[in-house]
């Protein structure tokens, strides 16, 4: 009896702040709907998802990626307005019959950073008179006299020079070390004038009177149309060097009867010296 009277006691007291809040008991009951209805949609908005194939878990955000921002590096090397002069050495890479070695110099005035005018001269020295001791004779023209009894058509360059335009429309960078050398490749085209000079012996025309017709064409001076190409490395803003391929051609008469077109490509380097410097 006791605790049924105490379980009374207690309960009392809620009964009659019930009594006092007529509305309490609404409220428990409307947030406990509340609540099932928020499950009941959560539910059924899962079942739903899962029946039209849905998924209801977050996208992941994409990767963000790098971009890369190029910047224009300006050139290192600048030839506009400027003057380049230098020696060069070369050699005639064709001929089969002689060795001829080539000094010259270079000049060209860069009106533009592509165009430049050009001015170039040289001298081949003539090693020796003609024969088998003579330097600047090779193996071929030896035997082709002396076993064979054939005269080699023996002209040797002593001098060119000539006037041109070079076009270079190509320039790069090339990183060495912490140092940046700059370089450029070029075309050229021009005319000139060749000094050549027969060589009697091969033409076997050595006993031939002064007034013969190979003593008349032994010296001759020819029209030269000049084509060729290189590449220019700078290491600082005034000295550079370059190598270049250039070939050669013009008409010789031979024992003055007879017309030959001649073609000597050339092979040289030289270094280069730029002044005023750069602005």
């Amino acid at each position: 009896m006791l605790s049924i009277a105490l379980s009374l006691a207690l309960a009392t007291p809620a009964r009659a702040e019930d009594a006092l809040n007529p509305l309490a008991q609404f409220d428990v009951i409307a947030v406990a709907q509340d609540e099932d209805d928020d499950d009941e949609d959560s539910v059924k908005a899962q079942k739903d998802a899962v029946k039209s194939g849905k998924t209801t878990e977050k996208k992941p955000e994409p990767k963000r990626r790098r971009k890369v921002i190029k910047t224009i590096q300006p050139k290192t090397f600048v030839k506009l307005h400027r003057y380049e002069i230098g020696p060069s050495v070369g050699f005639v890479a064709n001929d089969p019959f002689l060795n001829r070695y080539i000094l010259g110099a270079v000049f060209d005035y860069h009106a533009t950073e592509i165009f430049a005018i050009e001015l170039q001269g040289a001298y081949a020295p003539i090693l020796g008179q003609g024969g088998c001791d003579d330097p600047d004779w090779k193996p071929l023209s030896c035997q082709l006299l002396t076993k064979n009894s054939v005269s080699p058509d023996i002209s040797r360059l002593t001098a060119h020079g000539n006037v041109g335009l070079q076009f270079s429309p190509i320039y790069g960078k090339i990183a060495s070390g912490r140092d940046i050398i700059a370089f450029d490749i070029y075309g050229t085209v021009g005319l000139g004038v060749t000094a050549t000079e027969d060589d009697l012996i091969a033409l076997q025309a050595d006993d031939e009177p002064p007034d013969g017709p190979a003593h008349r064409t032994q010296y001759q001076v020819h029209p030269t149309t000049i084509m060729g190409g290189g590449a220019r490395v700078a290491f600082s803003e005034s000295v550079g060097v370059r190598f270049e391929v250039k070939s050669m051609t013009y008409i010789e008469v031979v024992k003055s009867t007879t017309l030959e077109m001649k073609n000597n490509l050339i092979v040289q380097a030289n270094v280069s010296f730029f002044f005023p410097g750069m602005k």
